[in-house]
C-alpha cells in the first residue's frame, strides 16, 4: 500500500521527517577520553543504618496492620477449623479486631526481647532474647 503525503495529511498526521546524516565518528580526544561517560543521576545513598530508622518513624506514626490481611485470614481459618473441626464464618470486623491483637502482642514481645538484646550490650536479637521475653512475660516455652 502506498502512502504520500497528501493522504497523511488528510488524517491529521504529518509526514515524518528524516534526520540529517551524520558524519563519520572521530576518535575521541585526549582531554574527552578521560573523562567518564554521563550516566543517569544515581539514587540517594543512604549511611548504614539510617534507612532503618526511617522506616521505624513511618511504622510507628502509621495506623495500618503491617500483617497483610488474607493471609492473616487463612491462618486464624485454619487453627479455627483444626480445634471445632468444622468451617466456621467470621465476621470482617471479628478478624481486624484479632489482627489487631495479635500485631500488638508481637510488637511488645518483639520490644521486650529488644530490650533483653539491649541488657546483653546487643543490638541484634537472638533467638534467646525471646525466649527470655516469654519467660519474663509468664509465658509456656
Amino acid at each position: 500500500m502506498h502512502h504520500d503525503s497528501s493522504a497523511l495529511r488528510r488524517k491529521g498526521t504529518t509526514p515524518r521527517r528524516r534526520p540529517p546524516a551524520q558524519a563519520s565518528p572521530k576518535p575521541p580526544s585526549r582531554s574527552s577520553r578521560s573523562e567518564p561517560p554521563p550516566s543517569l543521576p544515581s539514587r540517594k545513598r543512604y549511611r548504614p543504618g539510617t534507612k532503618a530508622l526511617m522506616e521505624i518513624r513511618k511504622y510507628q506514626k502509621s495506623y495500618a496492620l503491617l500483617m497483610r490481611k488474607l493471609p492473616f485470614s487463612r491462618l486464624v481459618r485454619e487453627v479455627s477449623q483444626s480445634y471445632s473441626g468444622k468451617d466456621l464464618r467470621w465476621q470482617v470486623l471479628a478478624l481486624m479486631a484479632l489482627q489487631e491483637a495479635a500485631e500488638a502482642f508481637l510488637v511488645m514481645m518483639l520490644a521486650n526481647a529488644n530490650l533483653c538484646a539491649i541488657q546483653a550490650k546487643r543490638v541484634t536479637l537472638f533467638p534467646r532474647d525471646l525466649q527470655l521475653a516469654r519467660r519474663l512475660r509468664g509465658m509456656d516455652l
